[in-house]
């Protein structure tokens, strides 16, 4: 069965970095974008970043541009977001969707940004 399993949240200082990543099963991982999309606390979901399958394209939301990085690793079937510059609104639970039809959601992983 597809497991989307998203790790490495956590409490972070504003302006500081966090890595979450997003283990994939049970599907043809290198055959689906990927995508990330949160949930701030009291909020609305909010897509974050979309990437290819070959990795050469990728795409992010305006308010994290600049600040976020994804990437993928298809040999470890493995999904990644790196967040630089972290701001107090980029807390919130960051899931780990497959696909463009978004079929498949992790649990998700929160990241608090706070002092």
């Amino acid at each position: 069965q597809v497991q989307l399993v998203e790790s490495g949240g956590g409490l972070v200082q504003p302006g500081g970095s966090l890595r979450v990543s997003c283990a994939a099963s049970g599907f043809t991982f290198s055959s689906y974008y990927m995508s990330w999309v949160r949930q701030a606390p009291g909020k609305g979901l909010e897509w974050v970043s979309v990437i290819n399958i070959g990795s050469g394209n990728t795409d992010y939301a305006d308010s994290v541009k600049g600040r976020f990085t994804i990437s993928r690793d298809n040999a470890k079937n493995t999904l990644y977001l790196q967040m630089n510059s972290l701001k107090p609104e980029d807390t919130a639970l960051y899931y780990c969707v497959r696909g463009s039809a978004m079929d498949y959601w992790g649990k998700g992983t929160l990241v608090t940004v706070s002092s």
